[in-house]
């Protein structure tokens, strides 16, 4: 399959939303990544359901939200209901991940695990199976604009590997750092989905940035 790509939200202008939807609405992005920090798991806030639903009432592609909060599974239900198509939880957030993941499942959404930088990828070889989505954080998660952790190929590779090995149909996203230099490299390296959100939403046209994205033609 050709590479998705999956604009971080939190980079775009939060006092111009129903623009920034369009945009994505109207170009070859495939997916709205909305990233959900709770000032607990990772040192920043960002915003909750409100935010959610609204961009579920104007966006025209699946949102990939990611949770990167602790005790997820409390909130499984409510964002769904707020319009999550995957929910994407992180391994070193929940002490019952199993368990998480078939509640995701069970609430009609594409259920996937996010790892942190530190974190090695074997953790998931008993649960790959499950997962719909691998996302390799590629910056330390919490803030956006932060600089490609090169380790990450690494860890990609060791990931299609697994994947490949256990006849899994996860996919691999990665977010943090994506840009021109370095989504060609990645692709090559196995992943299915970028994440980018400064690389686009900062650009004076974020429309060609998606596109060369999408081409890998820089």
């Amino acid at each position: 399959m050709a590479h998705l790509i999956s604009p971080s939200f939190l980079s775009a202008d939060f006092g111009n939303l129903e623009k920034e939807i369009n945009i994505l609405n109207n170009n070859q992005a495939d997916w709205f990544h909305l990233d959900i920090m709770d000032g607990v798991f990772v040192p920043n806030i960002t915003f909750g359901m409100p935010v959610i639903s609204y961009i579920k009432k104007h966006a025209k592609k699946p949102l990939d939200v990611h949770l990167m909060i602790i005790q997820p599974e409390k909130y499984i239900k409510d964002f769904k209901k707020a319009g999550a198509d995957i929910l994407t939880v992180h391994y070193e957030a929940c002490t019952h991940l199993h368990r998480t993941i078939q509640e995701i499942k069970l609430a009609d959404m594409q259920a996937g695990v996010s790892l942190n930088p530190h974190t090695p990828v074997n953790v998931l070889e008993d649960i790959i199976q499950e997962l719909d989505l691998v996302l390799i954080m590629s910056v330390n998660p919490g803030f956006g604009g932060q600089t490609f952790i090169e380790n990450s190929y690494k860890k990609i590779k060791q990931l299609k590997k697994l994947i490949i090995e256990t006849k899994s149909n996860a996919l691999i996203e990665v977010d943090g750092g994506v840009d021109n230099t370095n989504a060609a490299k990645l692709v090559d390296a196995g992943v299915n989905v970028l994440v980018a959100g400064s690389y686009i939403f900062k650009s004076e046209n974020p429309s060609d940035r998606i596109i060369k994205l999408k081409s890998l033609e820089f």
